[in-house]
C-alpha cells in the first residue's frame, strides 16, 4: 500500500453499453503489467468479465475491482480500478461504485457520441460529485467522428468539455493521436500497441491541431485568473500551466478533459493512464468525508483522508462466496489490520475483519493491513451490507448512505420440489444481500414468491443464477409491472384513533394528520427526509402527544405506505404532517400510536383522491430510415409519445416515452419490424398517472387473479 496518498488513484470506467468500457479496462491491465495476455470481450476471455453470464452474453453484469501499477514521469503510482456495467438493468453496480470512487473515466462510442445510458451514468456521477475525464473510444469505427462526439458531450451532458487530444484519422484510417498540450503526435506500434512512438505533428493535421490548441489555451485561461492576463497579452501558456489549470478544474468539477483512441486496436490507452495521473484527484484532493453522529443525526462529523485518523469505511458491495462472504469497502480514514474488531454504528453490531484482500477481478492478494484511501475486500463481516458504515468502536460515525433505485418490474417464482422450496428462501436472501436493487416478497393471498428488479434482463440473470449456480428448480411467471399509489389533493384534519379495552390495561393512541402531494424537490427545499418518497413532519405544539410517541406514529405511517394503502402498491410522493392528537396517561403506548398512524393514513388517502401511477421508460430506438414508419407507428400503438427524432448518418435515433407495461419483449418485436436492423435501449424515467379506464381494467384483472388463486 502506498504510504503517500498522492500516488494513489481510485477510478471507475463507466459508459453506455457497447462503448468499450471493458476493452479499455483490459488494455489498462495489459499495459500496467497486471496481465500478460490481453482479454477480449468478444472471445469471452476478459479478466474483468469473469462471470459465466458475462462471458456468454458479452456484457458486464457486475462491477469488478482490480489494482494495477503505473509509472508516470519516473514516479510510481497505484490505480484502484472498477469496471462497471453499461446496461441500465445493472445501474446499481454503477451507483455503488461511483459512491466510493475519487474519479471516473467516461467512455463514449466515437460514432454514436453520448447515448442514453451515458446520460444516466453522468447524472449519477454528478450526484456523488465525482470528477471525470472523457475518452472517445472506437475512433477506428467506420463513421466515427471526434468533432460530433465532442459536441454531444457539450450539448447533451452540459459538460465543459476541453479537448486535450485529437485523432489522426478516423475509421480504418485512424493511426494515432495528437497531444494538444505538448503539440506532439503519438503512434502506438508493436504487436499490441506497447511501443509508443512520439513524433512531430504530421503536416496534414498541423492546422487542425493549431486551432484546437488555441481553444485549449483559452479554456485553461478561463479557469485561472493569473493565466487569463497572460492569455490576453497573447503570450503562450506553458505545458505546466495548462496541466495545472486543468487539474484544478477537474477536481473542482468545472471541466472535463476529452481524450480519444481505439482500445480494440490498442491506440491511446497509455496516454489515458497518464491523464488519469495528471488530472484525476488522489484521495487527499477530495474534501474530508462527511457523516453524522449515530446518537444524534443532527450532529455532523468529518473524517480526514489520513491513516492516523480514527478508522472509517463504507461497505459498497457484498459478494457471496463459499469460503465466506467478501465485503468490499472503501477505507476513508485510519488503518485496518486483519483480525481487528469494528463497529457497524447503523445496527450496533460488532464485526471482525478476519482477513483482508486486495482484489484483482476474481483473484485475491492477502494483506496484513490497509490504510486510508484504499479499496479492499474483507472476509469475516456478518451483519453489514451495501451502504453500511464500519468504524472504530470508540469513535463512531455514520457515513452518507447510497441511493438505491426502486424496482420497476416483478414476476412470480415457484419452487418445483419440496427440496427446492427449502433452499429458495436462503438463495433469495443471498442475492438480495449482494444486490440491493433486487427485492422479493411472499404474497399470502396468492401463496407466491414475487421477485422484483430493474428490468427483464435483470430478472433473467437472477433466475439463471438460481437454476444454474444454486441448483434450484424454479418456474417463473410472466413479468409484471411495479405500480405505485399516489394522491391527487390535499386533505386536512384526518383523525386516526386506536382504542382498545380488553380488561386490565387498554390501548389508546390518537393522532390527527394532514396529507398532500409532495415531490423530492419540495422535500429538499424544506430539508425533510424523503425516504421511500414519503415526507413526515411533526407539527405538534404544546405536548398534546408526548414526543416519545411521535416516532411510533411516523413508523406506522411509513410501514402502511410501503405495503400500499388503497390498491396494494407502495404509496409515494406524499407529505404527512402530524398536527394534533391526544394520549392517555396509562393506556397510551408506542404500539397504540403506531396503529393510530396506520388508521389515519388509510382514512386520509381514501379522501385524497387515490390514483395509480405506472412506470414510464425513456426508450431510444436506432432504426434505418426505411423502417422509421414501422417503428413510430408501433410506438403510438404502445401508448408511447415520441419526444425527438434525430438524423445520424443513414439511421434515425427516435427518443420516446413509453409505459413499461407496453414494453415486454420490445427488443424482439422491433427486430422483427426491421429485418433485425433496429435496436433499442431503455431506462426508467418517472412514474405517471395511469389512464382511469386502464386503471379500472388492471385492478379488476388483479382482483380476479387473486380470487382464482384462493
Amino acid at each position: 500500500m502506498p504510504a503517500d496518498l498522492t500516488h494513489l488513484r481510485n477510478i471507475g470506467i463507466c459508459a453506455h453499453i457497447d462503448a468499450g468500457k471493458t476493452t479499455v479496462s483490459e488494455r489498462i491491465l495489459y499495459y500496467t503489467g497486471k496481465n500478460y495476455k490481453m482479454g477480449e470481450v468478444h472471445e469471452g476471455t476478459a479478466t474483468m468479465d469473469f462471470l459465466q453470464d458475462e462471458q456468454e452474453r458479452g456484457i458486464t453484469i457486475q462491477s469488478a475491482a482490480t489494482t494495477c501499477p503505473w509509472t508516470h514521469n519516473g514516479r510510481d503510482y497505484k490505480i484502484n480500478l472498477i469496471d462497471t456495467p453499461g446496461h441500465v438493468d445493472f445501474t446499481i453496480e454503477v451507483e455503488r461504485s461511483l459512491r466510493v470512487l475519487d474519479g471516473a473515466v467516461a467512455v463514449f462510442d466515437g460514432k454514436e457520441g453520448v447515448e442514453a445510458q451515458s446520460e444516466t451514468v453522468w447524472r449519477q456521477a454528478d450526484r456523488y460529485r465525482v470528477p471525470r475525464l472523457c475518452f472517445i473510444n472506437k475512433m477506428d469505427k467506420l463513421g466515427a467522428s471526434f468533432d460530433f462526439s465532442f459536441e454531444t458531450i457539450k450539448t447533451r451532458l452540459g459538460a465543459n468539455a476541453i479537448a486535450i487530444q485529437y485523432p489522426m484519422g478516423t475509421g480504418p484510417e485512424h493511426k494515432g493521436i495528437i497531444d494538444l498540450i505538448t503539440m506532439r503526435a503519438f503512434f502506438f506500434e508493436g504487436d499490441k500497441g506497447e511501443v509508443v512512438r512520439e513524433t512531430a505533428i504530421p503536416e496534414e493535421f498541423a492546422e487542425t491541431a493549431k486551432a484546437w490548441r488555441h481553444t485549449l489555451e483559452e479554456k485553461a485561461a478561463e479557469m485561472d485568473e493569473s493565466l487569463m492576463d497572460k492569455y490576453l497579452q497573447e503570450q503562450p501558456l506553458t505545458e505546466a500551466e495548462i496541466r495545472g489549470s486543468l487539474r484544478r478544474g477537474v477536481i473542482d468539477r468545472k471541466c472535463n478533459p476529452v481524450l480519444c483512441g481505439a482500445a480494440l486496436r490498442n491506440i491511446g490507452i497509455q496516454a489515458l493512464l497518464d491523464a488519469v495521473i495528471d488530472f484525476l484527484p488522489c484521495p487527499t484532493d477530495r474534501s474530508d468525508v462527511e457523516g453524522t453522529d449515530p446518537q444524534d443525526k443532527d450532529v455532523k462529523l468529518t473524517r480526514p483522508h489520513d491513516p492516523d485518523a480514527p478508522f472509517s469505511a463504507l461497505v459498497f458491495k457484498v459478494v457471496s462466496d463459499q469460503h465466506g462472504d467478501l465485503t468490499y469497502m472503501r477505507v476513508y480514514s485510519g488503518r485496518l489490520s486483519k483480525g481487528t474488531r469494528l463497529l457497524n454504528p447503523g445496527n450496533g453490531k460488532r464485526e471482525n475483519a478476519s482477513r483482508i484482500f486486495e482484489m484483482h477481478a476474481q483473484n485475491r492478494l492477502p494483506l496484513e493491513e490497509v490504510t486510508a484511501g484504499n479499496i479492499v475486500a474483507v472476509v469475516g463481516i456478518k451483519d453489514s451490507y451495501t451502504g453500511d458504515t464500519l468504524c472504530d468502536q470508540d469513535k463512531p460515525i455514520i457515513l452518507e448512505r447510497m441511493h438505491f433505485p426502486e424496482p420497476v418490474i416483478s414476476m412470480s417464482i415457484e419452487p418445483k420440489t419440496t427440496e427446492d422450496k427449502r433452499k429458495l428462501s436462503d438463495a433469495l436472501s443471498t442475492i438480495r444481500r449482494e444486490d440491493p436493487s433486487f427485492r422479493y416478497t411472499y404474497d399470502d393471498e396468492t401463496q407466491q414468491t414475487i421477485i422484483s428488479g430493474m428490468g427483464e434482463l435483470h430478472l433473467d440473470i437472477i433466475t439463471t443464477k438460481l437454476r444454474r449456480d444454486m441448483k434450484i428448480g424454479v418456474e417463473v411467471g410472466k413479468p409484471k409491472v411495479s405500480y405505485r399509489e399516489a394522491i391527487t389533493k390535499k386533505v386536512s384534519d384526518v383523525r386516526g384513533l386506536f382504542k382498545k379495552q380488553t380488561g386490565g390495561r387498554g390501548q389508546f393512541g390518537d393522532c390527527v394528520i394532514t396529507i398532500e402531494p409532495f415531490t423530492a424537490e419540495q422535500a429538499a427545499a424544506e430539508e425533510l427526509d424523503f425516504e421511500d418518497s414519503i415526507a413526515f413532519e411533526n407539527g405538534i405544539v404544546g405536548g398534546v402527544i408526548p414526543k416519545e410517541f411521535i416516532p411510533s406514529i411516523e413508523y406506522g405511517v411509513r410501514q402502511t405506505a410501503i405495503t400500499g394503502v388503497k390498491f396494494g402498491y407502495p404509496l409515494i410522493n406524499v407529505k404527512v404532517t402530524l398536527t394534533y392528537g391526544s394520549y392517555h396517561d396509562v393506556d397510551s403506548s408506542q404500539v397504540a400510536f403506531e396503529q393510530a398512524g396506520r388508521i389515519a393514513l388509510q382514512e386520509a388517502v381514501d379522501r385524497a383522491g387515490p390514483q395509480l401511477l405506472e412506470p414510464i421508460m425513456k426508450v431510444v430506438v436506432t432504426v434505418p430510415n426505411e423502417y422509421l414508419g414501422n417503428i413510430t407507428g408501433d410506438i403510438s400503438s404502445r401508448r408511447g409519445m415520441i419526444i425527438d427524432t434525430e438524423d445520424r448518418a443513414v439511421v434515425k435515433l427516435v427518443t420516446a416515452e413509453i409505459p413499461l407495461s407496453e414494453l415486454f419483449g420490445y427488443t424482439t418485436s422491433i427486430r422483427g419490424m426491421s429485418q433485425g436492423r433496429a435496436s433499442a435501449t431503455m431506462e426508467f424515467l418517472e412514474y405517471r398517472a395511469m389512464p382511469a379506464g386502464l386503471m379500472k381494467e388492471m385492478l379488476e384483472g388483479k382482483n380476479a387473479e387473486k380470487a382464482g388463486k384462493k
